[in-house]
């Protein structure tokens, strides 16, 4: 069976990665940045730049979306020269980004109206490191006969691959993961300033912890980087994990279910933000709870 032709739009951190792979599994992938430079990388691994969103459109069979957040998501799709305004029935679009679930709902039924393109909404788990192995969790929203025929396009990106049910279910499933994710962060950050005030060796917890119930993959990546204040190349930024945790809250008000660990990490982060931290590693969080030498009894 000849391969679905791939058209990619978001060459960021997670996109640029998952594009290399998807050409290295043999996939001819036409790819569209509104920042053209940071297309340099995955045209040397072979793939093509289209010049538009139209250009891009009209060669492939499969358009993919890593972006930033559903405004963005909302603009690349609906705005001006976007892709409903070059689709056609027959294609489908996977948006890999993080969105709100009830957005993604209407976006799904506006694509179809305007275009009768199919959505599938796909955010992913597993961070750079995971995009790079091929290691990302996928959660797929969406009709079961789109999700199985986006299969073949998703595993070379994925070592899984999960249908949560109809349009937006993915995204809920993201919310639901994130809500984990941000939780851990705001609590590993009043631990590891914890185990230093208390006169611990902070660098020795993830050795002393592993295995254990706290062991988790936000603790063995952000405990190391907080003990040491690594807080170089960021492999994530504040501003994601906060967009996501507000999501969550939103999610919450509109399903009528309480999320007050979330909103409270959600607001910690926001604080954090406000002092300068946005666009850094939710590692600095650290930085919020530790003592100065002028409060140090």
């Amino acid at each position: 069976m000849t391969q679905p032709r791939l058209g990619f739009i978001g060459i960021g951190l997670m996109g640029d990665p998952m594009t290399r792979r998807l050409l290295d599994a043999g996939f001819s992938v036409s790819v569209w940045n509104r920042s053209p430079d940071k297309t340099t990388g995955v045209v040397a691994a072979g793939a093509r730049v289209a010049g538009s969103i139209e250009e891009l459109m009209a060669e492939v069979d499969v358009v993919l979306l890593c972006l930033a957040n559903t405004a963005v998501v909302e603009d690349v799709v609906f705005g001006e020269g976007g892709v409903a305004q070059h689709g056609r029935a027959g294609q489908r679009l996977v948006d890999l980004s993080s969105c709100d679930p009830a957005a993604t709902r209407d976006f799904a039924d506006w694509l179809d109206s305007e275009c009768r393109m199919r959505w599938v909404d796909a955010p992913v788990s597993g961070g750079v490191a995971g995009a790079e192995a091929g290691s990302l969790a996928i959660m797929c929203g969406g009709a079961a006969e789109d999700v199985e025929a986006l299969r073949p396009v998703l595993a070379p990106l994925s070592a899984r691959i999960t249908h949560m049910g109809a349009v937006g279910s993915g995204q809920v499933t993201k919310v639901c993961n994130q809500m984990i994710v941000g939780c851990q962060a705001a609590v590993i950050a009043e631990m590891v300033a914890l185990a230093e005030a208390s006169g611990v060796e902070a660098t020795r917890l993830t050795e002393a912890l592993a295995g254990g119930f706290a062991d988790s993959t936000p603790f063995r990546i952000l405990t190391p980087r907080m003990a040491a204040s690594d807080f170089d190349a960021p492999p994530w930024h504040l501003r994601t994990l906060l967009k996501d945790l507000d999501l969550a809250v939103a999610q919450s008000q509109r399903a009528g279910s309480a999320t007050p660990m979330s909103g409270l990490a959600a607001q910690l982060m926001r604080a954090h933000a406000a002092r300068g931290h946005a666009e850094h590693d939710p590692a600095t969080l650290v930085e919020a709870y530790r003592r100065t030498e002028e409060s140090t009894p």
